[in-house]
């Protein structure tokens, strides 16, 4: 798949370098909506609950379907939001995204069955949140570089003021108007959400002086191709007529003559090469499931899904079923969104700090989530439970602030494949993300105990822990013991390179001129 030029995001922002603020705050204030309207949305959904319970007449289980079905539909569609926002642009994406979103929640207001909600806010909605949310945070990575880690910590809080805010209210506003226009009242807020994705302007990265068809990157990939191929050919065979990378003063003048042709011929095969590399970008790039390091990554994504959204789902229903009162319950809530917004911060700017092994750091807050996780099951009042949501909401915040972003280090895969990566990242998380919910309530259901649906996470989250651990190792080769032998294999031509003196370079030249010669001449 190739990207041509689409005019719908002809209008960029052109930077010699990236800018690390600009437009770019902009677009962070953008991102920190976007977050309110979309994941503070879903985490808020559990005070639904109850009442889509007794107004369905349905378990926990085909309750919890809603939001696994929104989560999976969010998740999966990621590969097809990277080649659209890569092929019309990321504005154009989020404003649909936005207009889905508000199509469902609003059409789910009217559902008079639970399957009906699985299409409206599990497929349209779900749709629109990932359409929303994935092109925002990979347009935000591209406008900044070395505040990359806390600006996008701090933006994405805005998921937690949401749910700080929103579950409190939503709880009020049922009481006043029901949950039907509640939920009817939140599919009409989320179109601001529109409003956040016509801020986002396309951003090129262009050095000082390059012309407009051919990128630094093109021109140094094709350079780096042209002297290796000159450094093999010279030391493989002396009759190859493919000349040696010496300097013009150790040359003879009528071999000067023959070099300047050969010069050109180099000069336009740049050109040439930059300008299909210009007309040609890969909409999404599969290569990067060749990297055991980004499949460590993915997996790690994948099993830690399974306890980012449910204990915002059931942590309501866990609190009532132990006697606190439904208010009291809410707060439960609002102070595990608060706590998130002190640990994305914390993460941010501790990854902000330079130099720091970002991958390390997130391990660690994988651990302490997962000890976080395994406390719900052990309490039994108010007090327990208001401690254990504010542990796990700061740690949640350290991990979910960081584990898109942290794909933009070198350790995962690197800034020029984010976009792509991203995409993949995400959509290997789906599977979690529909069963995490369900797996959850069928252990309620089961039990009819609601501390079993941590149960679930804390196990997902411990062996997230374990592929994390597993991702350094695999990016500097301490997995692949069967690469080392070739690696030393193909080093050695390099090294005897290095150890063959210049004399030997110049004498090498004079001696096979005439062969030289004679093989350049038909060309």
């Amino acid at each position: 798949m190739t990207q041509k030029k689409s005019k719908l995001c002809s209008r960029a922002n052109v930077y010699t370098q990236v800018p690390d603020g600009g437009w770019g705050w902009a677009v962070a204030v953008s991102f920190f909506f976007v977050e309110v309207f979309t994941y503070g949305i879903i985490k808020s959904f559990g005070v639904f609950f109850n009442d889509l319970i007794d107004s369905f007449d349905e378990s926990n289980s085909k309750i919890s379907w809603i939001v696994s079905i929104c989560v999976f539909v969010l998740t999966f569609t990621a590969p097809l939001t990277t080649v659209l926002s890569n092929r019309f642009g990321h504005r154009l994406v989020v404003i649909v995204g936005g207009l889905l979103v508000t199509t469902g929640m609003v059409t789910a207001s009217f559902s008079q069955a639970v399957y009906h909600m699985y299409i409206t806010v599990g497929i349209i909605s779900g749709l629109g949140y990932c359409f929303s949310f994935l092109p925002t945070v990979t347009i935000l990575s591209q406008y900044f570089d070395k505040k990359r880690s806390v600006v996008t910590a701090v933006a994405s809080t805005g998921e937690c003021f949401a749910v700080f805010a929103f579950a409190p209210a939503i709880t009020a506003l049922k009481e006043n108007v029901g949950w039907r226009n509640s939920l009817l009242f939140v599919g009409l807020l989320q179109l601001n959400i529109v409003v956040c994705g016509s801020l986002l302007r396309p951003i090129i990265i262009r050095a000082p002086g390059s012309p407009k068809t051919t990128t630094q990157e093109n021109r140094k990939e094709v350079q780096y191709m042209l002297e290796n191929e000159k450094t093999r050919t010279s030391i493989d065979s002396i009759d190859s007529g493919v000349e040696l990378p010496t300097s013009p003063k150790n040359v003879p003048s009528h071999m000067n003559m023959e070099l300047e042709p050969k010069a050109d011929i180099q000069q336009n095969l740049v050109k040439t090469s930059a300008r299909q590399s210009d007309k040609e970008v890969a909409l999404l790039d599969f290569s990067i499931l060749k990297e055991k390091s980004f499949i460590c990554y993915a997996l790690f994504g994948l099993f830690a899904t399974l306890g980012f959204f449910a204990p915002p789902l059931y942590i309501i229903p866990l609190g009532i079923s132990l006697g606190i009162d439904q208010d009291h319950a809410a707060f439960l809530l609002s102070a595990m969104a608060i706590a998130e917004v002190f640990g994305r911060i914390a993460a941010g700017l501790v990854f902000n700090r330079q130099p720091i092994r970002k991958i390390y750091i997130e391990l660690i807050c994988v651990i302490l989530l997962t000890v976080s996780l395994f406390a719900f099951t052990f309490v039994t009042e108010f007090w327990g439970l208001m401690l254990c949501s504010i542990f796990f909401g700061f740690m949640v915040g350290t991990v979910g602030g960081t584990h898109i972003p942290l794909l933009a280090e070198e350790d995962v895969v690197g800034i020029e494949r984010m976009s792509s990566a991203a995409g993949v990242y995400v959509f290997i998380q789906s599977t979690a993300g529909l069963a995490g919910p369900p797996l959850a309530g069928l252990l309620v259901d089961q039990s009819k105990i609601y501390s079993r649906a941590f149960y679930s996470c804390a196990a997902g989250m411990t062996m997230a822990a374990v592929c994390l651990a597993l991702v350094r190792p695999c990016k500097k080769g301490l997995c692949q013991w069967h690469h080392s032998d070739e690696t030393k294999t193909e080093g050695c031509p390099r090294q005897a390179l290095q150890d063959i003196p210049e004399d030997f370079l110049e004498m090498d030249l004079g001696k096979n001129e005439h062969r030289v010669h004679m093989k350049t001449e038909p060309v």
